[in-house]
Order: C-alpha cells, then structure tokens, then sequence
C-alpha cells in the first residue's frame, strides 16, 4: 500500500513539474518567440496563456515597450568644419520579433550598441552637410525628423526595430573653443560698450555745446532788452526833471544844494575850505535869503 502511494505521488509531483514547464504566459508589455532546438517555430507569441513541449521547445521574451538609448556626447564636424559636441538620445521598440531575436538573439545591449552605431553615423551625416547656425536653430527640427525617418527604414530592415525619435539633447562647443569664442564675445561687447560710450560722449558734448550757445544768446539778448529798457529809463528820467526843472529852476537848485550840504556835512569830522561868498553857501547866507 506504500509503495502506491509513493508511485502515485511521485506521477502527481513529475505531472505538475512538466505542466508547469508547458505552460508560459506572454503579458501585454512582452513580445515573444518559439523555439524548437534554437530555431524559431513562432515568431510572434500573441499575449496570453500558451502551452509548450518541455525540452523540445523554449521560449524567449522580450521587453515590448518604448526603449531609450541615451549615450555619452559625442564631438561631429559642422560643413564649416566647426566641431560641436552634441548629447543625443533615441526611442525605439520591436517591431519584427523574429528579426530582431535572428539580428540579436534577444540581447538588448547588442541591439543598442548597433542602434547607436547607426545614430551615431546618422548624426555624422546630417551635421556634415549643415553649418552650426543650421543646426542649432535653423534646420534643427528638419534634421531630427530626417534623422528619425532614415534610421526608422534601416532599423526595421536590419534589426526589426521601430524607431519612434531622436532628439538631441544640448550642442556645446568643445572646452577649448568654447573658451575662445568666450573671449571672443567678451571682446565683441567691450567694443561696442566703448562705441556705444563714445556715442554718448559725442552727443552729451553737443548738447553742452547747444546749450552754451543757447545760453549765451539768451543773456546777450537778455543785456541787451536790459540796456534798451534802462536807456527808455533813463530817457524818461531826464525828461522828467528837465520838465519839473524848466517850471521851477529856483526850487530845483534849492534842493540840489540841500543834497549837496547832506552829503557834505554827512561826517563832522571832515573839514571844508571854501570860500564863503561862493554859490555852495548861497542858501545858507541869511543875509541874501533876507
């Protein structure tokens, strides 16, 4: 009775052993292949549960979403013979499963290795033939699209891949041309600060200039209306006292000799010799005013 029962479970143990060799699942994210003995038999396992023959048949996935390839910057010549040093990645998935298991055998490193290679070689091309303003802004969305499209037909044709982008990432120059071309413009905008200064120096010293001419015309015209005002003054003036001098000659000398005897005697200690019967004492002579 024992020895049944060992036999029976050994059968159930070898039955789930090789039922769970037959059977494989494929999910929505993978792509697959059938082999038998290494040689593909289906080249495209649709997801689900599927069965196999242990031993006889093996099966190989791979990853079935978007990829990126994203190397170390690279140094392409621009068609001015300017090196520019250009940081690029790529986007691709599988597209022709038994191509790219017969291309690579399912290593995914291989296949990036000899997609970078043709990116690579791609980018080469297409900067080749473009100047650095071009590339840089110019032509930039034109040669990633170009790109994209020749390396999409080679990629399908060699490796039964689908490359979905390229995009390049930064374009510096290199270290040493970056410097000097640093210098360069550091130069470039110190001399057009110094001509833009000198500009202004120019235009600050006529407007100075201007300004001296306008002012001196402004004060010459200014003495001038001054002088021809103070002369109608004047005029006015003396025609004023000659006409209250010719109504009344005694009554003006009278006063002008009062301002005469203030301004004279303004300061005690001063003294006068002057002849007493001269006109200076005539309205101080009481014996003539009696």
């Amino acid at each position: 009775m024992k020895k049944s029962n060992i036999l029976i479970s050994a059968f159930l143990l070898l039955a789930v052993l090789i039922l769970s060799r037959s059977i494989y699942v494929v999910s929505e994210m993978e792509r697959a292949v059938l082999l038998r003995f290494g040689e593909i038999v289906e080249f495209d396992v649709a997801p689900g549960l599927h069965f196999k023959v242990p031993i006889l048949n093996t099966v190989r996935k791979f990853d079935g979403r978007i990829m990126t390839i994203d190397q170390r910057p690279q140094s392409y010549l621009t068609s001015e013979k300017k090196a520019l040093v250009v940081d690029s990645f790529m986007k691709f998935r599988i597209k022709d499963v038994a191509k790219y298991f017969t291309a690579t055998q399912g290593n995914e490193a291989v296949a990036s290795t000899l997609l970078f290679q043709r990116l690579d070689s791609g980018l080469r091309n297409e900067f080749g033939i473009r100047t650095v303003k071009e590339v840089v802004s110019g032509e930039r969305d034109q040669l990633m699209n170009s790109l994209t499209a020749q390396l999409n037909t080679i990629a399908q044709e060699e490796l039964g891949l689908e490359v979905v982008d390229v995009r390049v990432k930064r374009i510096d120059l290199p270290e040493d041309v970056s410097e000097s071309v640093y210098n360069r413009m550091r130069t470039e905008r110190e001399r057009l600060a110094r001509e833009l200064r000198a500009q202004g120096n120019e235009v600050a010293e006529k407007i100075m200039a201007t300004a001296d001419k306008d002012k001196t015309v402004i004060v010459a015209d200014a003495y001038r209306e001054a002088e021809i005002i103070k002369g109608d003054g004047d005029a006015t003036a003396t025609a004023t006292y000659a006409a209250a001098f010719t109504k009344d000659p005694e009554f003006y000398d009278f006063t002008r000799s009062l301002k005469a005897y203030q301004a004279t005697f303004e300061n005690k200690g001063d003294i006068l010799l002057i002849n007493p019967d001269s006109d200076f004492f005539k309205y101080l002579d009481r014996s003539k005013l009696d």
